[in-house]
């Protein structure tokens, strides 16, 4: 018997009083039920009703773990069932997206749904005053991107004056007047997790503001730049590439002591001059641009080295921004000074209830559990996968890589199917570009460089024939959709011209072709002067990349393990150094 639209919202207000009347503690066919009724209400306001797989994803969520479900399984129509759920019980859920272009594009398109239900929902966007942010805060369900959360957070510790305890936050907001931005941190899901929760989490994030002595700031960066360049490597600093670190040598540190007098007065002691040539080091010799930075409108933007997209309202902090500014010649911004700071696993520590979804968890199951106490469970996809992996092509020289690429997307254009290249920095992609030139294939290039274009760029990517570079972005929240014509040819392939520092980024690439049952393949073109061989890769390992092969692709899985372990220790040394820090700050009352 289908209920009418009055029966319908009866029931959902009955069980929303039931869900509210069990205190965290509901029933499991008070689950049910409530899963029901939302899949009921997504099919008369979305036309969309959930798969019995998306049911296991959701039903994982509200157990407090991971749910790994394949790219294109639908994980931002599951995510409603969890959140309708957690929102009717009475708590406040928030969704946390990869970026603030997904959170605004989920946010309205499940806005309808929700209100079906009873629910307000709403996004932050990185334009909100603090009073719009505060309002959407309020809402029972906000979606928002993993950054626009935490900074919220940091601004309420730091406007209550460092309490930090629900009691003290309470009684400064009731006598000072003071409106704060999270109304609490109770229940999270996670979108994308190991993007969010994992890759982000190796940067911590601050609340800060400029200092008094900008102008002495920025010609004492100046001053380094112009001493880091007369340098050399091995005579005055050892360069660690594996681990981003550069130590000054003796001889190193004697001869500051003779520039000592280049810098401002107050940079001239030796821990703190040796401290400004190791950041110019940094940026000179670990920060390159169209990889870790574009330039734009003469400003240094960060590249997301997991999304691919820009960054432009973060800066790196200890002077590294301001360094790499020196190194491009361009205006020099102020240097900040922090307030608060937190990292993303102790921020999301601090929910009372945390869930998530990603198409690729496995990987990283271990430091899941061990730093946020989450279960991976694996979900199985909804249709029988068709993706054909093709075995991979390895080279020697770069030149060589690309022409492969080049040729085999002009074969497959022309058989109808479309291509999507998918590169690591912005650099290759503009070689990838170089190289379709030069064999006259047509195509679209989506970077770091071009991301107002995304969504056109990718509504066309499925096209019959369409040729398509993209950095990482094309890998996270984007459905690569196919018209009929290159669904009868193939379907989506997929070629990866890199390596990436994670195995999970090269199975989210490849997940981009085969979606949902339909027909895909993808192949890695690779080559023994690919980047990650040179930060990561021993001196044993490139000598013997350099053949080409087989022993070149050995090598790059040996280097993709090692770039993998370095992450792991130094997200894990972060977190340490942040609980330190809490630790210290708390003895002497200050925020976070």
């Amino acid at each position: 018997m289908t209920l009418t639209d009055d029966a319908l919202d009866q029931m959902i207000k009955v069980a929303a009083h039931q869900l509210r009347a069990a205190r965290g503690k509901p029933r499991e066919a008070l689950l049910v039920q409530c899963f029901a009724l939302i899949r009921e209400c997504a099919g008369r306001e979305l036309g969309l009703r959930h798969y019995a797989t998306q049911v296991l994803g959701a039903r994982a969520v509200l157990n407090g773990a991971v749910a790994e479900m394949q790219t294109g399984e639908g994980k931002t129509l599951a995510i409603t069932l969890a959140a309708g759920t957690a929102a009717m019980a009475g708590r406040r859920v928030h969704v946390i997206t990869a970026n603030d272009y997904l959170a605004e594009r989920d946010a309205e398109t499940m806005q309808g749904l929700y209100a079906r239900l009873g629910l307000s929902c709403k996004a932050v966007i990185p334009e909100c005053s603090n009073d719009e942010r505060s309002d959407v805060f309020g809402a029972d369900i906000v979606y928002a991107s993993g950054k626009e959360v935490a900074f919220s957070f940091l601004r309420d510790r730091v406007a209550m004056g460092g309490r930090t305890g629900d009691i003290g936050l309470s009684a400064r907001s009731y006598f000072d007047n003071t409106r704060l931005l999270l109304p609490g941190l109770q229940f999270a899901i996670v979108d994308e997790v190991d993007s969010v929760m994992i890759d982000e989490a190796r940067t911590p994030l601050i609340l800060s503001v400029p200092p008094p002595d900008t102008e002495i700031e920025a010609e004492a960066t100046r001053a380094a730049h112009a001493i880091a360049l007369q340098m050399q490597d091995g005579r005055d600093y050892r360069l660690d590439r594996l681990h981003r670190q550069i130590e000054l040598t003796p001889k190193g540190c004697d001869r500051l002591e003779e520039c000592a007098e280049l810098m401002p007065e107050r940079w001239r002691p030796a821990p703190i001059r040796q401290d400004i040539i190791r950041t110019a080091l940094n940026a000179i010799h670990l920060h390159n641009r169209d990889e870790h930075y574009i330039l734009r409108d003469g400003k240094v933007e960060i590249v997301d080295e997991y999304t691919g997209r820009v960054m432009p309202d973060r800066s790196w902090s200890a002077g590294l921004h301001q360094a790499v500014e020196a190194k491009e010649g361009v205006e020099i911004t102020t240097r900040r000074v922090t307030l608060a700071q937190i990292t993303f696993q102790r921020f999301f520590r601090r929910y009372i209830h945390v869930g998530g979804m990603t198409g690729t968890a496995t990987e990283a199951a271990g430091e899941f559990w061990t730093v946020f106490r989450l279960p991976v469970v694996c979900i199985p996809t909804h249709k029988r996968p068709r993706r054909k992996t093709w075995r991979p092509l390895v080279f020697a020289r770069a030149t060589t890589k690309w022409a492969r690429v080049a040729k085999r997307a002009g074969e497959l254009s022309a058989q109808g199917r479309p291509v999507l290249i998918g590169t690591r920095t912005v650099a290759a992609s503009e070689a990838a570009s170089a190289a379709l030139d030069a064999k006259g294939v047509t195509h679209r290039v989506l970077s770091a460089a071009q991301d107002a274009d995304e969504a056109a760029i990718i509504a066309d990517a499925g096209r019959a024939g369409a040729v398509t570079v993209a950095t990482n972005m094309a890998g996270r929240g984007t459905d690569i959709l196919l018209d009929e014509q290159a669904r009868m040819a193939g379907g989506l392939h997929v070629i990866m011209t890199e390596c990436h520092s994670a195995r999970r980024i090269d199975r989210q690439l490849a997940g981009r072709a085969g979606r949902q049952g339909d027909p895909g393949s993808n192949e890695a073109i690779l080559s023994a002067e690919d980047s990650l061989l040179t930060e990561f890769g021993s001196l044993h390992i490139r000598f013997l990349s350099r053949f080409g092969g087989r022993a070149t692709l050995s090598a790059l899985t040996n280097a993709q393990l090692r770039a993998e372990r370095a992450h792991v220790r130094a997200r894990r040394k972060l977190l340490d150094l942040d609980e330190q820090l809490a630790e210290n700050l708390a003895f002497t009352g200050t925020p976070e």
